[in-house]
């Protein structure tokens, strides 16, 4: 398997879709609670600034993709976010550091000159050692900032990196 990240195109949404609502069911890492549809996810995907796929060049198989697009508006509008999004049967083959380190560079490209992550939920100890080995320094905690699929609420820890 040869990972590589490019550009989506609408070939891949019904991929994103499913790989996207598979995080968002398992409710404890992204906020949305509504799943995408194809109407609902061409439009999400459509309007982000950029989103990227990670796919196996030899197989054509997509196994994560991520979102970036401004964190604000205006006098803010240089900072941005990104989410993450990896299939549960690729988690642990170094798909999400492929994934990250696409989007840094996307971002700085596009012009943003920070990336801040509003919401890391402090239980995803995956993600966050991840953004911390790349770099990302952690804000602070908010207490209860999450609510958990299962009805608790969780830390978020908010990270950022200068581009």
């Amino acid at each position: 398997m040869k990972i590589q990240t490019r550009e989506y195109t609408v070939d891949d949404v019904n991929f994103m879709i499913h790989i996207w609502n598979e995080v968002v069911e398992e409710g404890v890492a992204f906020p949305q609670e509504a799943l995408l549809t194809w109407e609902t996810g061409y439009a999400f995907f459509k309007s982000q600034t950029y989103c990227s796929v990670a796919v196996d060049s030899e197989s054509g198989k997509i196994y994560g993709l991520y979102i970036l697009h401004p964190n604000n508006v205006g006098r803010c509008g240089h900072i941005c976010n990104a989410s993450y999004a990896v299939s549960s049967e690729s988690r642990g083959m170094h798909i999400g550091e492929a994934l990250v380190t696409d989007c840094l560079i996307k971002a700085k490209q596009h012009g943003f000159r920070i990336m801040q992550f509003n919401a890391v939920v402090s239980t995803n100890t995956h993600a966050r050692h991840l953004y911390e080995r790349l770099g990302f320094k952690q804000l602070g905690t908010i207490p209860g900032g999450f609510y958990m699929k299962d009805g608790h609420f969780e830390d978020i820890c908010p990270y950022y990196y200068v581009l």
